[in-house]
């Protein structure tokens, strides 16, 4: 074979290998319980709804990848077989915050109820202005119920 082909295929390798440790580790990763987590914010779920929709850039650099606690109202629950999530909202522009919880956690996420008010902790993925709904998406996710 000749040199030039040993190298590429030396190095075609490295990266193969690096690429697979770097996938590995981050499909792999394992976080502490949210609950267990002192938060960076605590903030109410109309506050940081408006926060995003005045600046969502600011938001998105204070609160992505924190752990904050969300005091608010519930306006809707979505369960499915493993996991349940928890939508606050903003009724007069249609904004909302959804929390993925923990699949730890998840059996008090089902407790609860339309309407009750509730503090949630996890941590924040961001926020997103839609354009085909016209408004401004929330996402958290590792939640637990503050307590």
């Amino acid at each position: 074979m000749n040199k030039r082909f040993k190298k590429w295929l030396i190095v075609t390798g490295v990266v193969v290998l690096s690429c697979g440790a770097v996938l590995w580790y981050l499909f792999t990763e394992k976080f502490e319980d949210t609950k267990k987590v002192k938060a960076h914010y605590t903030v109410h779920a109309i506050d940081l709804i408006k926060e995003f929709q005045q600046d969502e850039a600011a938001a998105n650099k204070k609160y992505t990848e924190k752990i904050i606690i969300v005091n608010g109202t519930v306006s809707e629950i979505k369960n499915a077989d493993t996991t349940a999530n928890i939508i606050m909202a903003d009724m007069n522009s249609g904004a909302y915050i959804i929390f993925a919880f923990q699949q730890q956690h998840v059996a008090e996420a089902r407790q609860m109820k339309v309407g009750d008010n509730v503090s949630i902790k996890g941590s924040c993925s961001g926020g997103i202005y839609s354009a085909i709904l016209e408004t401004e998406k929330i996402d958290f996710k590792r939640c637990t119920v503050n307590e």
